[in-house]
């Protein structure tokens, strides 16, 4: 049962493409084995001489070109509509190839069909490899040679671990897509790094230094490939100014931001989540019209205007919270969580009233109250449970852009946060630090777009059911 199952899940990977390149990488010992069985089996099958037969008693029969009458039709009203002008001998080409191709694919059918009733199939890679399974030897030699192949393919009968791994793949290119056009931006910028950190008094001598050190003077290509290089060995390079490990700097401040993002997202959804229910089990009421309203001067507002007033009032004028953060104490994170919070709360209201005004008036909502169910749980488990995607996505998201840092906010409260660090340095322009910054908050935003993924399997049934057959 087992081996049939890796059999099976040979033969769909091999379908596609992408894993058909993979399965040659990872288990090349054991794809170059079956492909030689393969082409020495070739052509030379039952299935290959019933398809021969085939091929000719179509063609006997007048098929094929009927086949090309009718491409020849096709591709004359395809170019009436579209007004284009063909050449005869073009035109012909291409209705040759495509009545070519409906052809084969009508004898491959016809073929399969027939094998199919008589008890045969054709060979294939996939068949190929199914029968050397039935071989000890190559089954042990396999599993020795090929294990990184085998990992793939339990991966790949796990839909959710296929799915978080194909996921995790693409974060890999978009990382590396996103630090090479992060790069020749800075690369092409005409802010000069070593100027602006020597000084203007600073020598030609001087400045030539400073860039052999950083290995500024080398070519384009060969700053990006070290810079890839930096990306694949984790080793971020050390800042210009200061000369600090970056991943060292990074990771210093990323508790200070994710106190930050926490203590916002926690106002938010203290604020945002009983607004949105309220305003949309009761509608166009006097308590919905002022929540939505507060919620759009809350979009409204500037995050440093804000978090100055409050300063003002609270700090200066009643003394009751410091002005700037002090590590150690969480009285500092309630003024930059209330600003964030409250600009993140408006759109996550706006969401969950919106998402929830779309599911009240369903038909399985009606059926609820019709049996009867308390309307609290209506509210709650039938409503905003299904309401909950957009809302989840929402949340998700802004979470994501907290975690690369509020730099306004920082500034504002003198946080010494990733958001203000990065902001700090792109100025220089710090190039290591700008590209350590860029891909962190590119991997912060794609992670949460896989969390947030994930989480919907689990929100919605449906989607569930979908991701059983991915």
């Amino acid at each position: 049962m087992r081996g049939k199952k890796i059999n099976d899940t040979f033969a769909r990977m091999y379908r596609s493409s992408q894993y058909r390149i993979w399965l040659w990488i990872l288990g090349f010992f054991t794809m170059l084995v079956t492909f030689i069985v393969y082409r020495s089996k070739k052509g030379k099958d039952d299935f290959a001489v019933m398809k021969e037969k085939l091929r000719d008693e179509l063609e006997a029969q007048g098929v094929k070109e009927k086949f090309l009458e009718d491409a020849l039709l096709q591709v004359k009203k395809k170019n009436e509509y579209f007004k284009k002008t063909m050449s005869d001998s073009e035109l012909k080409k291409q209705a040759k190839a495509i009545s070519e191709k409906n052809f084969e694919q009508l004898v491959q059918d016809k073929a399969e069909e027939k094998a199919a009733m008589n008890g045969g199939s054709e060979v294939t890679m996939a068949s190929c490899y199914a029968e050397l399974m039935d071989k000890i030897p190559f089954v042990v030699a396999s599993a020795i040679l090929s294990f990184p192949m085998y990992i793939l393919m339990m991966l790949f009968m796990r839909p959710m671990a296929k799915y978080i791994t194909e996921r995790l793949f693409l974060m890999i290119f978009v990382l590396f897509g996103v630090t090479w056009l992060v790069f020749t931006i800075l690369y092409i910028a005409p802010m000069d790094a070593a100027t602006n950190i020597l000084g203007q008094t600073a020598t030609q001598e001087q400045i030539d230094t400073f860039n052999r050190v950083y290995g500024l003077d080398q070519p384009y290509f060969t700053q990006l490939v070290n810079t890839f290089k930096n990306l694949i060995t984790f080793n971020l390079g050390n800042a210009y100014k200061g000369n600090e490990p970056v991943m060292t700097a990074i990771l210093a401040k990323f508790p200070i931001t994710m106190k930050v993002t926490f203590s916002s997202m926690i106002v938010a959804l203290v604020i945002a989540v009983p607004a949105g229910i309220i305003s949309a089990i009761k509608p166009y009421s006097s308590f919905d019209y002022i929540a939505m309203f507060i919620a759009l001067l809350g979009l409204s507002i500037p995050n440093f205007w804000l978090g100055l007033m409050l300063i003002l009032e609270f700090s200066i004028n009643l003394g009751w919270l410091p002005a700037t953060f002090q590590p150690g104490n969480w009285m500092t994170l309630i003024m930059p969580a209330i600003v964030v919070g409250t600009g993140m709360s408006a759109s996550i209201a706006r969401m969950t009233r919106s998402s929830m005004l779309e599911v009240k008036n369903s038909d399985y909502i009606l059926t609820a109250r019709a049996k009867g169910l308390p309307e609290k749980k209506v509210v709650l488990k039938h409503i905003l449970g299904n309401a909950l995607i957009p809302i989840v996505t929402s949340v998700g998201m802004s979470f994501g852009v907290l975690m690369g840092g509020a730099s306004v906010t920082e500034k504002v409260f003198n946080i010494n946060g990733i958001g203000s660090y990065i902001v700090d340095k792109q100025f220089i322009p710090d190039i290591p630090v700008v590209l350590a910054g860029v891909v962190y908050i590119s991997f912060v935003v794609s992670l949460m777009n896989l969390l947030v993924d994930i989480l919907y399997a689990f929100i919605d049934p449906r989607i569930k059911s979908k991701m059983k057959n991915y």
